[in-house]
């Protein structure tokens, strides 16, 4: 399967990522680059046979790389945290840019502006997680991130695989996606939310498990809507067009 790239912003980071994508085997002509001056788009052309593009079209692409300093971050109308591997890992990677986890405070408590979590970007809402050991997350939704413990032998950890999603509460960011709709899971971690006004959908894995959350503009799933196919697309375009 192959899926079109934008990189927006090409300085040290942003080539990084390019030179990262283009050395692992990713096509060029499937990678587009949104830069200021002409001749930086002139110079990483010839580089690496990339197309130069507006900063302002991401019509086409399927995946938008930020290659920007993390306060520019604040300028975005919307922003998705994902996240890859332990919950200390995600939490340390964005403390290690220096400037970014407060820069993602001030986007999402003082700016207000919305979010979308996916996986262990959602768990890092959290007040705290207990991969590898206790680690502090953002506490914008209270909180704790623990492993799933079961009883039935059968059930295996990661839970991995397509589960119905109870949607528990009613709310714009499922419009158009039926209750029970299947989305896919990996994880063997999960968010356990002190309000569980802040629950919007549950899935049951022996127990009923956290499969979204949202507060005011705050909205994450535990599932990947990037490998869920058409209710998953459906998902983030209703995000896209969320208004508060």
């Amino acid at each position: 399967m192959t899926f079109k790239v934008r990189i927006i912003g090409v300085g040290n980071m942003g080539e990084a990522l390019l030179a990262g994508l283009v050395h692992s085997g990713f096509n060029p002509s499937d990678i587009c680059i949104a830069v200021k001056r002409e001749e930086r788009g002139v110079e990483l052309n010839k580089k690496y046979g990339v197309e130069v593009v507006s900063a302002s079209i991401a019509a086409g692409s399927e995946v938008v790389l930020l290659g920007v300093k993390p306060k520019d971050i604040l300028d975005s109308d919307k922003i998705i945290l994902p996240g890859q591997g332990s919950y200390r890992q995600c939490a340390l990677g964005i403390k290690n840019i220096s400037g970014l986890w407060d820069s993602l405070n001030e986007f999402v408590l003082t700016k207000k502006k919305p979010i979308f979590g996916i996986c262990v970007g959602m768990q890092l809402f959290s007040d705290q997680g207990f991969e590898e050991e206790v680690t502090k997350g953002f506490g914008w939704i209270s909180g704790s991130v623990k492993k799933i413990k079961l009883n039935n032998k059968d059930l295996k950890l990661p839970h991995m695989g397509w589960n119905e999603v109870n949607i528990v509460k009613k709310n714009d960011l499922f419009l158009n996606i039926e209750n029970l709709s299947h989305f896919y899971f990996v994880h063997s971690y999960a968010f356990e939310a002190e309000n569980i006004n802040h629950v919007v959908c549950t899935t049951d894995y022996e127990k009923s498990v956290v499969a979204a959350l949202l507060k005011e503009n705050i909205f994450g799933t535990q599932f990947h809507p990037e490998k869920s196919q058409e209710n998953g697309i459906r998902l983030l375009s209703n995000f896209l067009d969320w208004n508060l």
